[in-house]
């Protein structure tokens, strides 16, 4: 055997050698990317999550309030079962006549002294005489309309509303507690205005 010979032989040995240390590395390394890539997505998951929790706390706490309609005293407008959002965010704005309101106030607790929360419809705003004469509502003695009504009554009465106040109405008139028994509401009273309904799907839309 010549050295050339030799010199080969042993080429092909160290080739192998390395070849078997490579793929008895592999193994390892793949276990430890593995670990890597683990830790990795639980981290993105985790981040995602607490971020996910944190924007849903502050979508509930300062721009939308979760209403589940419950009764009829806004119906035909408002039905029960009907879910949807009210937009905590536009109170701060404006509260505009005929919005609808979530009403959070001492004085619609029960005898249980739990709160009993009102949506109802912003009539009068604050420092207008509020009337209804012959079915019909007039606003510091000038008619508006309320298309929303469907035939229904609303009795006789004027109201003078003061600095901070809000008069509130059901749509269902004769069957609805509101500002006529509760009295004007203050606008720290009023949760939220204006309401997006999502569920059922056929009802989709503001109200």
């Amino acid at each position: 055997m010549n050295e050339n010979t030799k010199i080969k032989e042993e080429s092909s040995l160290d080739q192998e050698e390395t070849e078997t240390e490579q793929s008895e590395v592999k193994p390892e390394q793949t276990k430890g990317e593995t670990k890597k890539k683990t830790k990795s997505f639980l981290k993105d998951f985790l981040e995602s999550l607490a971020t996910a929790i944190i924007i849903v706390i502050i979508l509930f706490n300062f721009v939308l309030y979760s209403v589940e309609v419950s009764g009829t005293s806004m119906y035909p407008t408002l039905v029960p079962g009907q879910r949807g959002v009210s937009f905590i965010i536009t109170k701060a704005f404006n509260i505009n006549r005929f919005d609808i309101a979530v009403i959070d106030s001492d004085k619609t607790r029960n005898e249980d002294d739990e709160d009993k929360l009102l949506v109802k419809r912003i009539i009068g705003l604050p420092n207008e005489t509020i009337a209804y004469v012959d079915n019909k509502l007039y606003v510091n003695g000038v008619y508006v309309e309320e298309p929303f009504l469907n035939d229904v009554k609303t009795n006789d009465f004027e109201v003078t509303l003061g600095e901070d106040e809000y008069y509130c109405l059901g749509d269902n008139r004769e069957h609805s507690t509101d500002s006529r028994v509760y009295g004007s509401f203050l606008k720290s009273e009023i949760r939220s205005t204006k309401l997006f309904i999502f569920y059922p799907f056929k009802d989709a839309g503001m109200k």
